[in-house]
């Protein structure tokens, strides 16, 4: 029953961009998203890749650390979002002394991995404190 989170700030690419490679790997695997980012063509898809890696990774640790028995196997991706980060703001020269400005957007990306344990305990906490 492990339940780990790995979150990167401010990099530099578009939420769009992101939540598009994101919407991929939502309820799949671990193991499997991280095939389906190798092979994904977009450029947000190799930080992502880097993220659920290192999310894997600090599961492996906190299972350690319980000392609860852990396969990566049985690991998937209960929860991955992309929030807005900080916009960089640039200018671009134009004609007749104008300058228009240029917005280079960043992302705040958020991975959470879970055994299937822990995720339907969680679902069974959200039914009592609906009704």
């Amino acid at each position: 029953m492990v339940e780990s989170i790995a979150r990167v700030r401010h990099i530099r690419v578009t939420p769009q961009k992101a939540r598009r490679v994101v919407a991929l790997i939502k309820g799949k695997q671990a193991q499997e998203a991280l095939a389906i980012l190798k092979f994904a063509p977009q450029a947000a898809s190799e930080p992502i890749y880097k993220l659920v890696a290192s999310a894997m990774a600090n599961a492996q640790v906190k299972a350690d650390k319980d000392g609860e028995s852990f396969d990566e196997a049985d690991l998937f991706v209960l929860n991955a979002y992309v929030d807005e980060g900080t916009t960089l703001k640039r200018f671009r020269p134009r004609a007749q002394g104008r300058a228009f400005q240029i917005k280079k957007r960043t992302s705040h990306i958020t991975v959470v991995l879970s055994t299937p344990e822990v995720a339907q305990t969680a679902g069974a906490d959200k039914k009592k404190a609906s009704n």
